[in-house]
């Protein structure tokens, strides 16, 4: 797998990341959801580095140009409903990408620690030979991405996979690496400590759904 650790380089990105953790600003969803949005077309632009091209020519007002254009058919695909402002990032770039959503949460069967992941809702585009974009704010244990993961490929065989998350453990790391095809992209904002005995990551930034959208019941 190759790893992409952004905030590892000094850019706006840690700026935003920062408000997102401080519990200062918690109070304020709608900045909350703003700038996950921003790290998303941040993320998006460094991934759009990986893609394949295609010259064109283009016509000016005064000319013909040469430039380039993206190649390859791209499928973003968000674990609802803490994925959604990050999506939405990497939409505003890659604003011809074919969408998917798919409803995944911990299910706490015994109401202790132990848990076992649910998919369920699907609407997702046909991933056959294309570029599919699984885009999830928070890599915890990692487990929502691989039961996603497993469900999509049900459907097909995408050409390239990435994986896009805010914040990564790196014990969900260790587990995709485990669990997902080894040319995989993983693309992570910031990489934090380890998961806590509860399984959330530590310092993180709390639940990033509830964050975004108000708390559930």
């Amino acid at each position: 797998m190759q790893i992409h650790i952004l905030s590892e380089n000094n850019s706006v990105l840690n700026h935003f990341l920062g408000q997102i953790r401080n519990v200062n600003v918690h109070n304020d969803s709608m900045r909350f959801r703003r700038n996950i949005e921003r790290i998303g077309e941040i993320m998006a632009y460094e991934l759009s580095k990986e893609l394949h091209y295609s010259t064109i020519e283009i016509q000016t007002p005064l000319g013909i140009k040469k430039t380039t254009e993206i190649k390859d058919q791209l499928v973003l695909c968000s674990i609802l409903r803490a994925g959604l402002p990050l999506h939405m990032g990497f939409l505003n770039y890659f604003d011809s990408a074919e969408n998917g959503f798919v409803s995944a949460y911990r299910h706490h069967p015994n109401n202790d620690a132990y848990f076992d992941i649910k998919v369920e809702y699907q609407a997702i585009a046909d991933i056959n030979n294309k570029n599919l974009l699984l885009i999830d704010p928070m890599l915890a244990t990692g487990q929502s991405i691989v039961a996603v993961f497993n469900r999509l490929v049900e459907r097909g065989t995408p050409k390239e996979i990435h994986i896009a998350v805010t914040i990564a453990a790196p014990e969900g790391i260790a587990f995709l690496e485990k669990h997902l095809p080894h040319n995989c992209h993983l693309w992570i904002a910031a990489l934090d400590e380890k998961l806590d005995e509860k399984s959330y990551i530590v310092p993180g930034l709390g639940d990033a759904g509830d964050l975004a959208f108000g708390e559930k019941l």
